[in-house]
């Protein structure tokens, strides 16, 4: 099996939201005008950066990278991870730690202080990106907007 960690691209878009329905599987299906809409709000976003685990041609795997410029830390950025996701049929190959490393990996290229994400109240989730090399330091707050 030959795991290739790259950016996505629009022609990747059906596997994102295969991947997506398994991360969500109670959110409705976007119309293919939305969704190709958003991937073209996406693709000009400064910072932001897709990448995708495919295994022979299939998008196995996928997070999505957000660099935040900051005016602390000697103004190095904040790189924010989120939708970490991985098809229920490739999981525990290595996928996922391999789109993690690549997080990790441009968040030193852009001179990033910090890798950040949060994760579902998981003890499977929790140990993996404690094996990823990741520490829960924080609590986290959200609010959700009806």
């Amino acid at each position: 099996m030959k795991i290739t960690v790259r950016s996505a691209s629009e022609t990747d878009l059906p596997g994102l939201l295969s991947l997506y329905s398994e991360l969500n599987p109670d959110d409705a299906p976007l119309p293919e005008a939305h969704a190709n809409a958003i991937w073209a709000d996406i693709s000009r976003q400064h910072g932001r950066t897709i990448l995708v685990a495919d295994v022979d041609g299939t998008v196995a795997g996928t997070t999505d990278f957000l660099i935040m410029p900051n005016l602390t830390r000697g103004g190095r950025a904040i790189l924010f991870v989120e939708n970490v996701v991985v098809s229920s049929s490739f999981q525990r190959r290595g996928i996922g730690r391999r789109l993690m490393e690549a997080a990790v990996q441009l968040g030193q290229s852009a001179n990033c202080y910090k890798v950040q994400l949060l994760a579902a109240d998981d003890e499977y989730v929790h140990t993996f990106y404690e094996a990823c090399g990741f520490k829960a330091l924080a609590q986290g707050f959200r609010r959700y907007i009806p």
